[in-house]
């Protein structure tokens, strides 16, 4: 309390920057839309000046409105309390340990609200590299300010009186299109070493530059990032995968060598040319599908990633005499595990992940009914979508894709007849063939399955 007192008196943080003034934007100088702003976000402001308090729509909303963005979703940041916010809306719930914060429900529209953070860190509890465990401290709109991550990330939009507050030149580094950390980088980095992800996606994400004194302890403060809970580490891989920018950011992730205990031997999956191809589509197709608002599988994109890696322990189990079906389970098994550690992947996840592998093989077997025992399957589509990628990518033949196009838009004659096409010694032969072959390598399914 008395560390509190005397920075407050002295208008002193510890590690961030300390300004107490905010300049006031406009319209005309802020530029953003009114109508871009959700009627929700703006029903939960409302509500809380109208009760007294001070509330602002903060954070990348701000940032993507002023920027000609649509946000993907909102959040409110005011000196009210979480007891005294959740008091003022039906459906509130206060969440969180290291801080907490409401979440208000409007239908399915999620609105997360905040109160000012103060900048007491030095009281909070830390892990032995400075990481801080949780932090419940609450302080005025300035502090909260500088204890934001990004300049562009630490405005303040009033839709009432369509004001912008900027604390530390966001404005002027969104004209400039710079990323830049508020404070120290060294000791933010060190606060919560989950913001040299954020740096990077963020930077893919708008095209913008990074300062060069945020960038500089990027590459040696990187292993910080291995004393972060893997579910934190998952949350923001995923949302660095489901930007829309996902090759970018994987792309910045190396560059800026980040990349090491995240998706471990991803660098050799880009090195080889199919692997890289395959990637590459399969990343290419989740930021178009992300463009267009369609839904994007978590499982569905980790699959992708993963394949190559357990396509190459496929295939060593395979040569060490393993037969085909049991061999995919083993090395499925060995790259889950391997990751699980890292990235926290959830169970459901994990799962659909397994089935998406799993179905690979079964569609090589085009004949009597297992093609139709593989409609019937619940992940169909996303295996199905899968196998076009590889075909895509050319790992396996076009022909293995079109066949199952055909298959499923096929009526019950076409499809007797589709499978009349296929000889029967085709899939009966092949794992014989794989097991007594052994290790021929990646283009073994693509030569047998033509055989």
């Amino acid at each position: 309390m008395i560390k509190k007192l005397i920075r407050r008196i002295l208008g002193v943080g510890s590690d961030a920057s300390t300004t107490t003034q905010a300049k006031r934007f406009g319209p005309e100088a802020h530029g953003i839309n009114p109508d871009d702003v959700s009627p929700n976000a703006v029903r939960v402001t409302q509500a809380l000046q109208k009760a007294g308090y001070k509330a602002f729509i903060v954070g990348g909303a701000v940032r993507d409105l002023v920027l000609g963005l649509k946000p993907k979703d909102f959040d409110v940041a005011t000196d009210a309390t979480p007891e005294e916010v959740k008091r003022l809306f039906r459906r509130a719930f206060i969440i969180g340990r290291r801080f907490q914060i409401v979440h208000v429900m409007f239908g399915q529209e999620l609105i997360e609200v905040t109160t000012f953070r103060g900048s007491s860190t030095d009281d909070a509890p830390k892990d032995a590299h400075g990481r801080v465990l949780r932090d419940n401290t609450f302080g005025e709109q300035h502090e909260d300010a500088a204890r934001r991550d990004f300049t562009i990330n630490a405005m303040y939009y009033d839709p009432s009186q369509q004001v912008v507050l900027d604390y530390h030149g966001g404005m002027k580094d969104i004209r400039a299109r710079m990323l830049r950390i508020i404070g120290t980088p060294e000791a933010r980095y060190r606060e919560d070493p989950v913001r040299l992800l954020r740096v990077v996606r963020f930077a893919a994400k708008l095209e913008f530059k990074i300062a060069p004194a945020t960038r500089a302890p990027m590459a040696v403060m990187a292993p910080l990032i291995n004393n972060v809970p893997a579910a934190r580490v998952f949350d923001e891989m995923l949302k660095l995968l489901m930007s829309g920018h996902a090759m970018a950011c994987l792309q910045r992730l190396r560059k800026e060598g980040l990349h090491h205990g995240l998706l471990p031997l991803l660098d050799v999956v880009l090195e080889q040319p199919l692997g890289e191809k395959f990637v590459t589509l399969a990343l290419a197709n989740t930021d178009e599908r992300v463009r267009q608002g369609k839904p994007v599988s978590p499982g569905f994109l980790f699959a992708a990633l993963l394949w190559h890696q357990v396509l190459e322990r496929w295939e060593a189990y395979r040569a060490a005499g393993e037969f085909p079906i049991p061999s995919l389970h083993l090395a499925a098994d060995d790259v889950l595990d391997g990751q699980t550690e890292k990235l926290a992947l959830q169970r459901r996840i994990a799962t659909d992940m397994r089935d998406i592998w799993a179905m690979q093989p079964r569609f090589e077997r085009r004949i009597g009914k297992s093609p139709y025992k593989l409609l019937e399957h619940p992940r169909m589509r996303a295996g199905y979508d899968f196998l076009l990628l590889r075909c895509a990518s050319g790992e396996i033949e076009s022909e293995i894709g079109q066949w199952w196009t055909d298959f499923i838009d096929a009526d019950g004659q076409e499809r007797e007849a589709l499978l009349q096409r296929k000889p029967a010694q085709e899939t009966a032969a092949a794992p014989k063939k794989r097991r007594r072959r052994g290790g021929r390598g990646r283009n073994q399914t693509r030569s047998e399955s033509a055989d």
